[in-house]
């Protein structure tokens, strides 16, 4: 996976027309409404949000973040699953320029609705040209996903103040359309070599325990 970041597979380079799609699905997003609106900055006060609210239930945002040229791509559904899962794949892989690509690599967590190879077979019968990547156990934090939602949730989420499911799925909705308009790839930093060195210090501090 970290290979495929540097545009890398089987010690081989990517290609032009070869693709790096981080994907997972962020659970729970919860629409609440609080009961009063919220007061806006001034000289010598901070924004105040009322602590009361209403709840209108949660959505699932699916998404998928094309590692090399910064574009992101979601579905909304009402909550996790294969089904939500292939309906996003499908939108990416009929969208140009996946539609056309030689490869399309998807890097995946072990999450429920795309895990183990249970979750690969069916995906190369339906996209002979898409390779599903799964990061190890508890790697998540690997996936440049995580970043694109954690600045979903800080700047398109937060405070959360939505009347109802509509709106919330519509400010998800805009915020994508807001990210594409300058679509910028992180400057992703973390290698294989800097992984394999994290692990020998890890051992290292092991060995030193057990000692």
């Amino acid at each position: 996976m970290l290979d495929l970041y540097e545009r890398l597979w089987e010690g081989e380079p990517l290609g032009p027309d070869d693709y790096v799609i981080s994907a997972d699905e962020k659970s729970q997003l919860q629409a609440l409404e609080r009961r009063h609106p919220d007061l806006d900055c001034a000289p010598g006060r901070t924004r105040r949000v009322e602590f009361e609210y209403q709840r209108h239930g949660t959505l699932a945002y699916m998404g998928a973040y094309d590692v090399h040229h910064g574009r992101l791509i979601g579905t909304i559904a009402e909550k996790t699953g294969i089904v939500p899962f292939e309906e996003l794949v499908t939108k990416v892989m009929t969208t140009e320029p996946y539609a056309s690509a030689r490869r399309v690599f998807w890097v995946v967590d072990n999450g429920s609705s795309h895990r183990g190879q249970p979750s690969i077979d069916p995906m190369t019968n339906a996209w002979p040209t898409a390779t599903l990547v799964h990061l190890p156990v508890h790697a998540s934090w690997l996936n440049q996903i995580e970043v694109v939602f954690s600045i979903i949730a800080r700047k398109a989420i937060r405070p959360v103040n939505f009347a109802d499911l509509d709106e919330l799925a519509e400010r998800l909705r805009g915020f994508e359309t807001r990210y594409n308009e300058d679509p910028r790839p992180f400057n992703w930093t973390f290698t294989r070599s800097d992984l394999l060195a994290l692990c020998e210090r890890i051992e290292a501090r092991q060995r030193t325990l057990a000692a």
